[in-house]
């Protein structure tokens, strides 16, 4: 498919918005005495997530997941697969999801129930972006970093079949008819 990327997010407004989620997020968790974990979901939100923690002042460890339901193509199937699980134990400890995009929601609905099942003392989710008009699954998430309309982006961790992950912007993806 022939296409071109266009920024719908810039780099400083990326920047700009996770200092901000940082903030809030290190507010929230400040008093909690617990242990908190930041689960990043690979392999999109790894930019994010780096830039995130940076910006968690609160004491936190980091884990990574891998789940998939996406192919090599532009749309989401209803098969979520756990590729890579954490490597340590969340029980008892506050998590926060760390999500790239939230589209229909299969995907994260399935990894909050798995983590939800090993008893952590809160689960929280925080998405870079989030697509409401997509969603199918109802999931709480309580950061947003955008609310973007229903386009295919990249960039920013986010990929179109391997490409573009490397861009410091959020792109969407135009097709060249």
């Amino acid at each position: 498919m022939k296409h071109t990327v266009e920024v719908m997010i810039s780099a400083e407004d990326i920047a700009t918005r996770v200092a901000q989620l940082g903030h809030d997020i290190s507010l929230h968790y400040r008093d909690s005495g617990s242990e908190m974990v930041l689960v990043g979901l690979l392999r999109g939100s790894f930019m994010f997530m780096a830039d995130l923690c940076r910006a968690v002042t609160v004491p936190h460890e980091v884990d990574f997941m891998t789940a998939s339901s996406y192919g090599s193509g532009m749309s989401s199937t209803r098969d979520v697969k756990i590729l890579k699980d954490l490597d340590e134990d969340i029980r008892g400890k506050d998590v926060l999801i760390v999500e790239d995009i939230i589209d229909s929601g299969n995907t994260l609905s399935k990894v909050r129930e798995i983590l939800q099942l090993r008893q952590p003392k809160s689960l929280a989710i925080c998405t870079l972006l989030d697509k409401p008009d997509r969603r199918e699954v109802q999931v709480p998430v309580e950061w947003v970093g955008f609310a973007i309309p229903d386009e295919f982006v990249v960039g920013y961790g986010i990929d179109y079949a391997q490409r573009y992950r490397h861009l410091p912007f959020v792109g969407k993806v135009v097709r060249q008819d």
